[in-house]
């Protein structure tokens, strides 16, 4: 299980450095994904697989999902149009699919060897979690919401003024 955790976390590193050094928004959030989920297999490895199923649905689902719609609100115009068809292309999903393919065979072996050795770690009841998150870290859940909420108000925003600006509507104020 150390080598699935250290394969975990390399993938869950190099994947985290291509995020932050591309250029393109969409290959960025690709290697976002890939990330996420390499660290909701590293709690799985861990021993938390409430955690790991967490991490996965909510933050590599439901948040890249609004990720993808901001990024989509600010695509606006002709020359987008043509840089999505040249996102289609193979070189865009090479990367994040190699990396997604290595955390897929470690994924199957750790299920698969999971059967016949304990993971590490205690098992933790979703009241357990509730509790945690909503006791003593009360103010971080809620300054986290209100985080995500202001990021996409400012991202509406941004996109609302650069349509009135391509429309030739200057903004009054």
């Amino acid at each position: 299980m150390t080598v699935a955790f250290y394969v975990a976390s390399a993938v869950a590193i190099i994947a985290a450095f291509m995020t932050v050094t591309r250029l393109n928004a969409i290959r960025a959030l690709l290697y976002f994904v890939v990330s996420l989920l390499a660290v909701a297999l590293i709690m799985l490895l861990l021993g938390a697989p409430l955690a790991a199923a967490l991490e996965a649905i909510i933050y590599a689902g439901a948040i890249m999902v609004l990720f993808v719609f901001v990024v989509m609100i600010l695509s606006i115009g002709p020359r987008q149009v043509s840089q999505e068809r040249q996102w289609l292309r193979s070189s865009v999903w090479a990367g994040p699919a190699v990396l997604t393919l290595i955390l897929l065979i470690e994924l199957l072996y750790v299920l698969t060897k999971a059967g016949r050795t304990s993971m590490s770690g205690g098992q933790v009841a979703p009241a357990q979690v509730g509790r945690s998150l909503f006791g003593p870290y009360l103010l971080g859940v809620e300054l986290a919401s209100m985080l995500l909420l202001v990021g996409l108000v400012g991202a509406f925003h941004l996109a609302y003024r650069l349509g009135e600006n391509k429309q030739g509507n200057p903004r009054e104020e």
